[in-house]
């Protein structure tokens, strides 16, 4: 059932997208260390440190010209301080993304937009919030992928692969310079992109009612 709805609604978003169609699109992800490859997690002196994971929101704005992103992130040393040891220190974080990227796996794709470290790309303008949690280790962060930035791309080259779930949000740490935790963008439909997907359902079965007609 996930995979039909799925099929259904990334056709409907990409024709708002690029017909200047208007739809609220919300993506609501948990990042976990699960879907990188090779994640290791120890101190420097080769003791267990706890898994670290995180939760973020995606949301377009109603002409899919820019997506905002708020995270919250745990067990990730966000200021090279909030833990003794190194290996958990934040080094970058970016949203990768693909056209062959395989939804769900471990596959690795290339940076389109970085937000922490290098490359850094939210800088037309400059959007970024950054926050340390007061106590504990982790912290939040936020900002904005606008029409003009990309890494080596444009938001408007990858906006097929936001909507179609071939892109990953993940965050990289001294020890997992690959990443460390990560969660590939999934649409949860709001209101106005339930009634979309709805149009689109009744649209596909009266056309599959009528071509059985005609075949009768």
């Amino acid at each position: 059932m996930r995979r039909t709805l799925t099929a259904l609604l990334v056709p409907l978003l990409f024709l708002a997208a690029t017909s200047g169609g208007h739809a609220a699109v919300m993506y609501s992800v948990n990042l976990t260390n699960a879907l990188e490859p090779s994640v290791v997690l120890t101190t420097t002196t080769g003791a267990a440190r706890p898994a670290s994971f995180g939760t973020a929101t995606f949301t377009f704005n109603d002409t899919f010209t820019s997506l905002s992103f708020s995270a919250t992130i745990s067990n990730i040393d966000f200021t090279g301080s909030q833990t003794a040891d190194t290996n958990d220190n934040l080094t970058n974080a970016h949203i990768h993304a693909s056209d062959t990227l395989v939804r769900d796996s471990q596959g690795v794709a290339p940076v389109v937009w970085g937000f922490i470290g290098m490359p850094f790309n939210d800088n037309n303008p400059n959007d970024v919030v950054f926050t340390p949690f007061a106590t504990g280790v982790g912290g939040m962060v936020s900002g904005k992928w606008d029409l003009p930035e990309g890494q080596n791309t444009t938001f408007t080259a990858q906006l097929p692969n936001l909507v179609a779930g071939r892109a990953y949000i993940n965050f990289h740490t001294m020890q997992n310079t690959g990443g460390e935790i990560r969660a590939f963008l999934e649409p949860v439909p709001e209101p106005t992109s339930i009634v979309l997907l709805g149009l689109g359902t009744l649209a596909i079965v009266g056309c599959g009612t009528r071509a059985r007609r005609r075949t009768r």
